[in-house]
């Protein structure tokens, strides 16, 4: 497919003038093709499989494999947790009877290599003591593993493509890890109303081009970079955002129906495909977002749209932030129902890909900016779209919001463009140790936070290029409010983590946010959720924990605090 706007030249030499309007007369076309711009990541939004020191990186896949360095074990590192004196410890008895169950491929045991990719997060953060990995292949095997755990109070954790940011699909002890990679059937997929039933351990790649190959041509609701290796139903127990949240809605919406299992062994089967079911409460809604807490999702039904006909990407340069958002409203009022991405990032993080990414060529923006934009749009009618975005292109200039900007000319300039973005969390992993934070927060003030932080840091004398932190960086979801911040050291030190923490919590409480915006709470930030939840709120969500995993066995030691 090639996009070629009414609003340019028609001809394609490298450099396009737009000449339809004086105010476009700065707007430019360049060839952004990858002879000229050599990234370090590949084409097809795929990126690293492997991030050696990173904490982060939120839209990287995860691949399984073991850690090149040593992990410190999660239970030394945070001393203030303790193994539950309630939980049993592993028998052989309790082994044989996982064998009588499962396959002959479906359990490693007391194997610490094989151990390790499910023992460790992708992150290299957090690493637990498991002795055990279930792999069941059906929904009735997890249903008689978890009847017996909760029986015998054996503490489980679920996982799925283990490619989470804040330690919620690790162990902490010796928890048994119950994997879903075995349960990978596509169940059915209706052409006409577009609903995708499927397995929960399903890879959300392997779904979207499933999708894309129907003869009408779907897609799935959500994108993340790490689609390659997380599952449909990891998605949905952290509720995952992602890319595509601007234009789809969360999966509180998508999702139409699951089927989980219970800590006793209790199949729910609500597996709906129904658009509108006003029948008592919405139980599903319980285990979107609940992080294996509450049972193991082992199906999913959801909502795909149909895949757009016409899509294309633009990057903008942006003097000042207040412009951004002017950007973002003029995008909102300019390009209504064909907008589905509006990202950020700062110059900082330009500055880091250039570094790390961008090995010695040159930028598609001739000059620099403070901030730039990814814009994109996708349609069904290629001349329609044409003309909305010409017309976003001429306000945004005539206006003096932008001062410069690329449109891609084709799927792989296109590709090029988002590897701007998508490439950031891979050049922090190369720069040194990050700490990253996933936060919501009023688009009022939604850079201040990276000033604050930067100001803080400054005052404490550990920030500057030979000093412990050598970077504060800033981008993410301006459309839907999701900044993510990326603090680049030396290495972990407490010093700088006593620093950022729970000052970045409680700046976010002060400003009416989220402290975590798609990431999930985990062990991370689950002795944090006082900055997000009232004491009422919390309460509630212990009283549903209590009344559905009265024993606790279901993912211990995460979500709900601990202290």
């Amino acid at each position: 497919m090639v996009y070629t706007p009414n609003l340019i030249s028609r001809q394609f030499f490298g450099k396009i003038v737009l000449t339809r309007s004086n105010y476009l007369k700065n707007f430019v076309v360049r060839n952004v093709n990858r002879n000229s711009i050599q990234f370090v990541v590949p084409t097809n939004r795929k990126f690293a499989t492997s991030i050696e020191s990173s904490t982060s990186g939120a839209e990287i896949p995860a691949k399984k494999h073991a850690p090149t360095k040593k992990v410190e074990f999660t239970a030394d590192k945070y001393t203030y947790l303790h193994r539950n004196p309630n939980f049993k410890e592993l028998t052989q008895d309790d082994i044989k009877f996982f064998a009588s169950i499962l396959p002959a491929n479906g359990l490693i045991i007391d194997n610490e290599e094989e151990l390790m990719p499910y023992n460790v997060d992708w992150m290299k953060k957090y690493r637990g003591k498991s002795r055990l990995v279930a792999r069941p292949k059906t929904t009735r095997q997890i249903s008689q593993i978890l009847k017996y755990c909760n029986e015998n109070k054996l503490p489980v954790v679920p996982q799925g493509g283990n490619t989470g940011l804040v330690g919620g699909g690790v162990p902490v002890f010796d928890e048994i890890v119950i994997s879903t990679n075995n349960m990978n059937q596509i169940r059915s997929f209706d052409p006409v109303s577009g609903i995708l039933t499927c397995d929960a351990g399903c890879i959300l790649e392997v779904l979207d081009n499933y999708l894309a190959e129907q003869e009408q041509g779907y897609m799935m609701p959500l994108d993340l970079g790490a689609k390659g290796s997380c599952h449909i139903g990891g998605n949905v127990a952290t509720n995952a955002g992602g890319l595509r949240l601007l234009r789809y809605g969360s999966l509180h919406g998508t999702v139409l129906g699951l089927e989980a299992v219970l800590p006793d062994g209790t199949i729910l089967d609500n597996l709906s495909t129904l658009r509108k079911d006003n029948t008592g409460y919405d139980i599903k809604q319980l285990f979107i977002g609940s992080e294996g807490t509450l049972g193991v999702i082992t199906g999913v039904s959801i909502l795909t749209p149909p895949k757009p006909k016409a899509v294309n990407v633009a990057v903008l340069g942006v003097s000042t932030f207040q412009n951004v958002q002017k950007a973002l409203v003029t995008s909102k009022n300019k390009l209504s129902e064909i907008l589905s991405a509006f990202e950020f990032w700062d110059s900082d993080t330009l500055k880091l890909s250039k570094a790390h990414n961008i090995q010695g060529t040159k930028f598609p923006l001739e000059d620099n900016y403070p901030f730039y934009v990814l814009v994109e749009i996708s349609g069904s009618n290629k001349y329609h779209d044409d003309d909305k975005l010409q017309n976003f292109l001429e306000e945004l200039l005539a206006n003096e919001i932008v001062k410069d900007g690329v449109v891609a000319q084709d799927e792989t300039q296109m590709s090029t463009l988002w590897s701007l973005r998508e490439g950031i969390p891979e050049a922090c992993s190369k720069a040194g140790a990050v700490y990253k934070y996933d936060i919501s927060i009023p688009l009022s003030v939604f850079y201040q936070m990276a000033e604050d932080m930067r100001n803080r840091l400054q005052s404490a004398g550990v920030f500057g290029e030979d000093n412990l932190v050598s970077n504060v960086i800033a981008y993410g979801h301006v459309g839907d409010g999701n900044l993510h911040l990326n603090i680049v050291a030396k290495s972990y030190d407490p010093k700088v983590t006593n620093l950022i923490e729970p000052f970045i919590y409680e700046w976010t409480e002060q400003h009416n946010g989220s402290i975590s915006a798609e990431h999930g709470l985990g062990l991370m930030k689950a002795n944090y959720l006082k900055y997000s939840k009232s004491s009422s709120m919390i309460s509630i969500m212990k009283q549903i924990k209590q009344s559905i995993d009265p024993n606790g066995i279901m993912n211990p030691y995460k979500f709900l605090p601990t202290q």
